[in-house]
């Protein structure tokens, strides 16, 4: 039963991811000749030059030779995952056009599309799927560059679909456009990957530290590490606390060292994807 709940949710949440891309792409870009790159952009292209299907379709069918070379070395879970996100994208996008077009400037239309599209594929992509084409291709760069943002390798490779989408339409301004769109999906999407996931980690520097330690550990089930320091002033050695906290964690955090001892010093930072014991797990197919 708990696995099923688990595999519904994860359906749901591909599902939805491409329910916003879909809505970023018909809404924003496909009415103003914009792209946001990848397989649907490509699939913009061709229906532009032989009209004679839908782009949803024109998708689907440049998907499979991807998914057929891609499959090898995709887990089974992203694989799967791929299928159905190929499935729900293609079924939303042609769903999608029959909606009122939003009329605005392209400008705009570059900009809210860019950011929906990468919102909607940053949530396929952190629940290990994708909407196909490529974003398999994508996904198989990142296993090869590690140390690349899935933002960045998407960047490069839908920048070369913006330069083909301006020669089709043969206008200058509409590439230009169509690179504002790719600019703002690459950062939207490494924004849903990387920087909400948020952690805070806290340097704790006072006399209590043996209490706030065994508060932080009992109370907010926290790990604590003591790093050993100097006063300057003083020069009498102390012990700083360093420990990690869901964003969540961070008001009872502070709650809980002020009521030990008013007068300690706390320095709070940003901390984005914390990995280990009570956070996530790092494996090796992460993004």
């Amino acid at each position: 039963m708990k696995n099923l709940a688990y595999n519904a949710r994860w359906v749901f949440m591909i599902a939805l991811g491409c329910a916003i891309f879909a809505l970023g792409f018909d809404l924003f870009l496909e009415p103003n000749g914009l792209t946001a790159g990848g397989i649907s952009g490509i699939a913009l292209i061709v229906v532009h030059l032989a009209p004679i299907t839908t782009v949803g379709v024109a998708t689907a069918l440049m998907n499979f030779p991807l998914f057929f070379f891609g499959g090898r070395k995709i887990g089974v879970r992203f694989f799967v995952g791929s299928i159905i996100g190929t499935v729900f994208f293609s079924v939303f996008i042609d769903l999608f056009a029959a909606l009122p077009v939003i009329e605005t400037e392209p400008l705009l239309a570059a900009i809210y599309g860019g950011v929906i599209c990468g919102a909607g594929l940053g949530i396929v992509f952190v629940n290990n799927a994708s909407t196909g084409g490529s974003d398999i291709v994508i996904r198989l760069l990142k296993m090869k560059y590690r140390n690349a943002p899935l933002g960045t390798i998407s960047l490069v490779f839908d920048f070369c679909v913006c330069a083909a989408t301006g020669l089709v339409f043969g206008d200058v301004s509409n590439m230009l456009y169509s690179l504002i769109a790719v600019f703002a999906t690459s950062q939207m999407l490494d924004m849903v990957i990387y920087k909400f996931d948020f952690s805070r980690v806290a340097y704790i520097i006072s006399k209590e530290h043996k209490r706030i330690a065994d508060s932080i550990n009992y109370d907010l089930r926290r790990g604590v590490t003591y790093l050993y320091a100097q006063g300057y002033y003083t020069g009498n050695d102390t012990k700083v606390i360093l420990t990690a906290v869901k964003q969540g964690q961070l008001a009872d955090l502070k709650d809980l060292v002020v009521r030990i001892d008013p007068d300690a010093f706390i320095i709070v930072q940003d901390a984005h994807q914390v990995l280990g014991d009570g956070f996530a797990r790092h494996s090796h197919d992460s993004l």
